[in-house]
C-alpha cells in the first residue's frame, strides 16, 4: 500500500531528511509532505478537502468535474481546493489536465506539547 505521510516539522528538518534520502540508494516506503505548522496544516487541509482526498484515495486519474461528482460539490468550489491542494504539493496533475492523489493512505504526524 502506498502511504503519503502528512507532517509538521520545520523545514530545516525537512530538507535534512531530503538530503539524506538523495544519497541513499534505498527505497522509501512512506512519501511525505511536511508543513511548517500545525496551523498551516490544518489551513491547507479543510474538512472540505479531506473530503475530497478520501474520495481520491487511489482512484488514479480524474478530473475535477468528476471529484466535484463524487464528493457532490459544485465544480467551481472544488476548483477552488484542488488548486489549493495542488499549491501544497498535496495533489498531482497529469499530461492531460486530470488530477491524481497517488496514494492509497494517509497518516498524519504531529506532535502537541505544552510551551
Amino acid at each position: 500500500m502506498k502511504t503519503v505521510t502528512l507532517d509538521v516539522r520545520a523545514p530545516a528538518d525537512s530538507m535534512a531528511d531530503f538530503a539524506h534520502a538523495w544519497k541513499t540508494t534505498k527505497a522509501q516506503k512512506t512519501a511525505r509532505i511536511s508543513f511548517a505548522t500545525p496551523e498551516l496544516l490544518w489551513r491547507v487541509l479543510t474538512e472540505k478537502r479531506w473530503e475530497l482526498l478520501k474520495v481520491l484515495c487511489g482512484a488514479g486519474p480524474v478530473s475535477i468535474r468528476e471529484a466535484a461528482r463524487r464528493v457532490e460539490r459544485d465544480v467551481k468550489a472544488v476548483h477552488g481546493d484542488v488548486t489549493a491542494l495542488l499549491n501544497a504539493g498535496v495533489l498531482n496533475k497529469t499530461e492531460d489536465g486530470q488530477i491524481v492523489f497517488p496514494y492509497e493512505a494517509v497518516k498524519v504526524e504531529f506532535l502537541l506539547q505544552a510551551a
